[in-house]
This record gives C-alpha cells, structure tokens and sequence, in this order.
C-alpha cells in the first residue's frame, strides 16, 4: 500500500470522536495503537479475542479520514448489524449484497460516487463483479478494512480462495492502507496475513487470548445422556441468554424443541431457514434476557449481545479456532460466563465426513487439468459448469484454481457476465435526446447491437465492443450508468471467470497428482485439527492456558477456574459405529456396476454410503437412493478400507 499522509494523528481528535459518535469514554485494550498506525498512515493488524471491539478500529478512523472506509466481511449478518447500529450515531454506512432490488442497488451507487457514504460494507466475491469493480476505479478508497483475515491463509482453519486476491484488489482500486481484522489467528496465519497484506510486524497488535471472566468446562458424556447433562446445566444455572451450538440443521431443530418441551424458551437457528425466518429468531434473541438460540455456527458472527452468560457445545467443535471464536461470544460484558463443551467422540464420525466430502477423487483432478491446458493461452470459463463437469464441490474448485495461480500456471482476469439484459424506462429516442456528440453516437450504435425479445433486449458484449471498436469495460460503464439515473433497468446472467495460461506443465499427469496430494494433505489439516479438539479435553493440565498458547499466548499461571484445573484429566469412551453389514456391501457393489458413470471409484462409493454428496451425485439423483448415507455412521476410513479390501 502506499502511505498517504492523513489528515490528523492526534489523540485529542480520536478521543472526541470517540465521545461524540460512539458515546465511549475511553478506548478498548488495543484499539489506541490500531487506530494510530492507521491515522500516521499506515496500514495495520489487529488481533483481538472475540468481542474485543475490532470494529471500532476502521469505523472510528472512517469518520477521521478522507474518502471512504471500505469493509470486506464474509458476514450478511455483521454487516447489517453494524450499519444500523451506525445510522443511529448519525453515521452514514452502506451495504452492497445480493438481497438489494436495483433501486437500493443504484442509491447505495449514487452516494457512493456523490461522497456521501463513510463506510461501504461488501463480501470478498463481489470484487468478482466486473459492474462493481469499474465503478470503484474513481473512488478514493483511503482504508481497506479486511474482517475475518485469517480467511487468507491457505493453511488457517477457514481458507477462502477469494481472500487471496484481497491484497491484488486493494492495489488495483489505490487504496491508502489496509486493516486486517481476526480474532483467531495462530502466529503461523499472523505471518501470512502480514506477508499478503504488506503489513510491518510492528503494525500488528495482538491483545492475547485469555478473558479471565471465561468459565471453560470440557464435559464427557455419551450419546443417550447429552440431553439429560445439557438440561441440568440450564437447570442449575440462573436464567439467562445462552447459545447452544450443534453441527447438523435437524439437531438445532431438534434440541431447540426439546428444550422448549423442558419448559426453557429455545429457538433453532440454522441456514436452512429462510432469511424472513432467521432475522425475528435473532431479533428475538436480542432483545429478550433469557432466551436460548440453539444453531450450527450459521447463529453468533457479528452478533453484538454483551450479556450472553452461557455458551454450550452440543456436539464438538471442528478445531480450536472454531472454538474459540464461538465461546468469545459469552460474557462480552465481563461478567462470568459459562462455556461448557459436550464432548461425545460419537460427533467425529460426522466431522471427518465434512472434511472428506471435500476432497475429490484424483481422476477428477485428472480430467479438470486435462480441460484446463487444453483451452489455450487465454480462455474463459464457467465454474458451475467446471463443477458438475469433473464432479468437484464449487469451493474446492475455486482453491485448485487458486493454487494454480499460486503456482504461476495460471493468471486470474475480471470475471465477467455472459448474458447482459437491459429495459429502457424511458422511449429509447427520449433517452438517446439526452445525449449530443460522440456520447449520442455511441449510445445510438451501442443499442443497434442489442436484440429485442417481448420487452428485454440483449447485448454480446464482447461483440459489441469488437463492432463498435470500445473497451468492454466502457460499455460496462455505460449501461450501470444509465441504470443508476432510472433510464434503463439492468439484469446480468452466466458469470464466467477469466484465466491466461502463463506456462504449460512439463506433465500434466504431475501437475494433476501434485494438486491430489496437495488436498490429500489439506484433508489430514483438518482431521488434525479435530484431534487438537480432543488433545484439549483430555490434556492433564490448564486448558485455558493451552487455548492461549495455540493463538501465541504463553501465560505463567494457571487459571484455576477451567475443567483441567478442577477436576484433571478426562477420559475418553470409544466411539460407538454402525455395523457394515454384508448386505448392504453387495447391493452397494451392484449399484456401482449399474451407475458405473458415477460411481466410479471406491473413494466416490464409499462418499456415497457415508451420504456425503457431490455435483455429480446431486445432478444423477442419486441422493434419493435408498443406499445413498446408509453407512452415515461409520468412519469414512473405515467404509473405505472395507471396501477396497472386498474389492
């Protein structure tokens, strides 16, 4: 980033801004330095524990900086949250996310390019959007606040491909400097976010781990008794707010209504709701004190509710980060807080077979690679159909890609919408009178180029701009701009995502087993990562202070106030697993024989006894099948090792 000078550095300022817009009398342990670095120009890092107040660390130097404050969240939820709660300081902040109509869509534009807005709130893949990354070439972006950060390491316990291309954007749209913001970021992923974001080690304040008013209870227990442990918890303890977090929808559903039959007030919070059902459950959490939300980890991010006084793990978490992150939402006003994990080892069965969805079978690689560097020196394509083409996940193939571009074969363009629509509002002749000159030629030969179906043209844009002998880009440019002044109404369809082969594998086989055992290897991170889970349960020692020293933190004293401190070492039960039964071996055998054009090895057969699903499963319709998650309940290794060894 380039450093800018700012407009002021002194305390005195960020103090009565402070006052006057947030109504705080003093800064939160970390946020001074942050906001400093930021203010002398700077860009910054800052590691706060959950509920360490991040957000005020852009949002005060918004009001205190030129231009606009440009946030990138992966969180609907936080986004929404902090807008509100920014509009009533007199604040003006913006989002842009599917859920705007075009009439929101072209307001949120107009302040943006009027200077009205301080903060616009995005996700990291609507950098993807070729509409919305022309329209912020002109703007003065002075800081790039960048939340969930640790997203951007490849070996963190949230990759997000499109993180990796954060720091390319910021550069692209000049912005003046950078805020990476986590809360759970081990000093591995620290040294990458610094590294990516081009961010001084002496820019990163981390404020540790510990919060001492955190009760950290690890509790074994079995499957038919985890009910009967979680109600007697909620028994003994006052009423008050608490969480309850499952992995499965049908357990939020399911544990929520059981609470509700035990007489405590428990919602399910999960994404399988529809938005209109999820926004009154979570309105309903905050406003009421003793109200229970039991959720899969969809519930929490960017929920802003200082008096949450329990947090429960119904099942077990899938890494200590996760973990971590979800008991940090407790006891936010400093007050003593609950955090009591349910630790059943039947859970692992269903984690690992998330993880081991994830990675797909080495021919796919195979057959994606083969496509890929057959397609030329510049080509395009569609990730959906990608895919359901060569039977990988939609998030697994967008990290290949990205690895591919790590690894210098390939180069990432501006993704692009094949089909273009538009719908004049206006007589066309009426709106074509508004132009003179070159504009009006343009615009007259531009809208010759479209064909008309009952009331919505269409537009190649790629052979219009070769006819009228203009950048794409200005064509882009063009129609948003007539759609922002309610001239036309615009609707794109069919993105596809741009890639210019930088050099051609020595092997493409190679390049294809490389990429397997490179996810190979992300597969057993993951894995590892719920072993750490167990490591912490069992450990003979202070768990909070092993916690602590996961994230950099190396504490002298013990806490004397978490399960390891109390009661020691906990043991753990085997965990129960269904019985491969013959039968549903042979029958499984034959299915494979029959639908050999899916289930095509035993990798793929054994993710389909497991019920883990994949493009090419979904589409055949194969999910329906009465086989299809018959073995759910046993380890994906060992249906795997079974039926190679029958094979």
């Amino acid at each position: 980033m380039t450093d800018k000078p700012a407009p002021t550095n002194k305390t005195e300022d960020i103090q009565s801004t402070l006052q006057q817009h947030f109504g705080f009398s003093e800064l939160l342990p970390g946020q001074q330095s942050v906001i400093q670095h930021l203010l002398d120009g700077h860009s910054a890092a800052a590691i706060f524990p959950t509920g360490g107040g991040k957000s005020l660390c852009y949002q005060l130097p918004a009001l205190l900086l030129p231009g606009v404050t440009l946030v990138v969240s992966p969180l609907i939820a936080l986004m929404k949250d902090q807008i509100d709660a920014l509009r009533k300081r007199g604040i003006n902040a913006q989002r842009l996310d599917s859920s705007l109509d075009a009439g929101e869509y072209r307001e949120v534009m107009r302040q943006l390019r009027d200077g009205e807005l301080r903060l616009l709130y995005v996700a990291p893949e609507r950098f993807n959007n070729e509409r919305f990354r022309e329209s912020m070439r002109p703007i003065r972006i002075s800081l790039f606040a960048v939340d969930e950060a640790h997203c951007i390491s490849e070996w963190g316990h949230n990759f997000r491909p499109d993180y990796l291309k954060l720091a390319g954007f910021a550069r692209e749209f000049n912005a003046e400097r950078i805020l990476a913001l986590t809360a759970t970021a081990t000093p591995a992923v620290l040294d990458d976010i610094c590294r990516i974001f081009n961010i001084s080690p002496d820019h990163a304040t981390n404020t540790g781990f510990y919060r001492p008013n955190l009760n950290i209870d690890t509790t074994v227990v079995t499957a038919s008794e985890r009910d009967n442990v979680l109600l007697n918890a909620l028994r003994e303890n006052p009423p008050a707010a608490a969480i309850v977090y499952v992995t499965l929808q049908k357990t939020a559903e399911t544990v929520a209504h059981m609470l509700a039959e035990n007489g405590f007030p428990a919602r399910a919070y999960h994404a399988g709701l529809k938005p209109e059902a999820r926004h009154p459950i979570q309105e309903w959490f905050m406003s009421a004190d003793n109200a229970i939300v039991v959720a899969t980890i969809a519930f929490g991010m960017g929920v802003d509710k200082a008096n949450i006084r329990a947090v429960y793990h119904y099942n077990l978490p899938k890494s200590l980060e996760n973990y971590s992150q979800e008991i940090g939402r407790a006891g936010r006003d400093g007050q003593p807080s609950l955090c009591q994990m349910l630790v059943c080892p039947d859970d692992l069965t269903v984690l690992e077979n998330f993880i081991y969805g994830d990675t797909p079978d080495e021919t796919a690689l195979h057959s994606l690679i083969q496509e890929l560097f057959s397609l030329g020196e510049k080509f395009d394509v569609s990730l959906y159909t990608l895919s359901n083409t060569h039977d990988i996940r939609p998030l697994v193939l967008r990290t290949l890609l990205t690895y591919l571009e790590l690894s210098h074969y390939l180069k990432g363009g501006t993704p692009f919408y094949a089909q273009y629509q538009f719908k004049p509002l206006l007589d066309t002749q009426t709106i074509l009178a508004r132009f003179e000159g070159e504009r009006h030629a343009f615009l007259t030969s531009l809208f010759q180029q479209a064909r008309k179906a009952k009331t919505w043209f269409s537009i190649d844009l790629d052979q219009a701009a070769t006819t009228l002998n203009t950048p794409r880009e200005r064509i882009v440019r063009a129609l948003d701009w007539l759609g922002e002044q309610q001239l036309l109404d615009i609707k794109v369809a069919g993105i596809r995502h741009r890639y210019q082969c930088l050099k051609q594998p020595d092997s493409l086989e190679a390049l294809a087993a490389e990429l397997y055992q490179r996810v190979l290897a992300r597969e057993q991170a993951e894995i590892h990562r719920l072993q750490q889970m167990l490591d912490l349960v069992t450990l003979d020692d202070c768990q909070t202070n092993a916690l602590a020293a996961h994230f950099g933190e190396q504490r002298a004293q013990t806490c004397g106030h978490c399960s390891g401190c109390l009661r020691g070492k906990s043991e753990l039960p085997s965990r129960h697993t269904q019985v491969i039964s013959e039968d549903i071996l042979r029958a499984a055998y034959a299915l494979k024989q029959e639908r050999a054009d899916v289930l095509t090895s035993s990798r793929l057969l054994s993710r389909f006894l497991c019920g883990i699903s994949s493009p090419r499963i979904s589409r055949s319709k194969l999910s329906a099948h009465k086989l299809f998650g018959s073995l759910e309940n046993v380890p994906f290794a060992d249906v795997m090792a079974q039926i190679e060894l029958s094979q």
